[in-house]
């Protein structure tokens, strides 16, 4: 809590759960945080952040698919998703004017005109889909969760939670800043790695990725997110007989429980 007891008010932000069929089953991409990033130190999550001014930015409006008679909030999310993405993991959700979606080659040439300079604060991601004439594949986005950061918590996020299937031609390289190293893993296997201690993730990066492993293929896991309820989660921290709390979700979210040992992880 803030002075007073008063919650903090929670950030807007957005993430994104990029998924692929691959020989095994479905993958998630997933970017490990640098160590000296205030939130999720070292954690492996979804790509994603905060919403900046430059994501409000009147001109992208004409430069969005698929958002008509959304508001300026829920476009600002999507713009979000999209530019965190691109800076974050190199991957592009977004059509050229001959609604085509970059390639490879096409890419990296973009990176390599674009990336120093969206690293920066500013306005160079909105000078980039105008300049470069981009359509932002907002229609490729499908609500995932809505995740609201416990009250009691000092730092606090809304973040909405969206799903896409990652470019097929396109091949994610990870920022070396915020984003320190990324993968490709099956959900299962990421809850796994956790659980053996080989990776660091966080309490709601681990539901999603329990609830994401109930589909076992891109078009399975995008016809769930259409087809669940949006609700707007607000976890709660239970108290244990041993005095440790651990966060609890409502039962209408519709979570899978995770293992005790995963439980044991994100106690207090």
């Amino acid at each position: 809590m803030t002075g007073h007891n008063v919650p903090a008010v929670p950030a807007m932000s957005a993430t994104v759960v990029l998924v692929r069929d691959a020989a095994h089953g479905l993958e998630v991409l997933m970017v490990v945080r640098h160590h000296e990033i205030d939130f999720a130190t070292g954690a492996a999550v979804f790509p994603g952040g905060k919403v900046s001014h430059g994501d409000r930015d009147p001109q992208l409006a004409s430069r969005c698919a698929g958002l008509a008679g959304f508001n300026d909030d829920m476009r600002a999310l999507r713009v979000a998703a999209i530019r965190e993405t691109f800076e974050e993991c190199g991957l592009l959700l977004a059509r050229d004017a001959q609604g085509r979606t970059p390639d490879r080659a096409q890419l990296g040439a973009l990176r390599a005109r674009w990336q120093e300079r969206i690293a920066q604060p500013g306005t160079a991601f909105v000078d980039m889909v105008d300049q470069e004439a981009l359509m932002l594949a907002c229609d490729s986005l499908q609500p995932f969760a809505h995740w609201v950061t416990p009250e009691v918590s000092p730092k606090r996020f809304d973040t909405h939670f969206f799903i896409a299937a990652a470019p097929a031609e396109q091949v994610a390289v990870h920022d070396g800043s915020e984003a320190v190293d990324s993968f490709w893993a099956r959900p299962a296997d990421a809850l796994a790695d956790c659980e053996q201690r080989r990776r660091t993730i966080i309490f709601p990066t681990l539901a999603n990725l329990a609830l994401l492993a109930q589909s076992a293929s891109v078009a399975d896991a995008l016809a769930a997110a259409r087809n669940r309820p949006p609700l707007r989660i607000l976890p709660t921290l239970a108290q244990r007989a041993d005095g440790k709390r651990v966060p609890t979700l409502p039962p209408e979210a519709g979570y899978p429980a995770l293992s005790n040992a995963l439980m044991e992880l994100v106690a207090r």
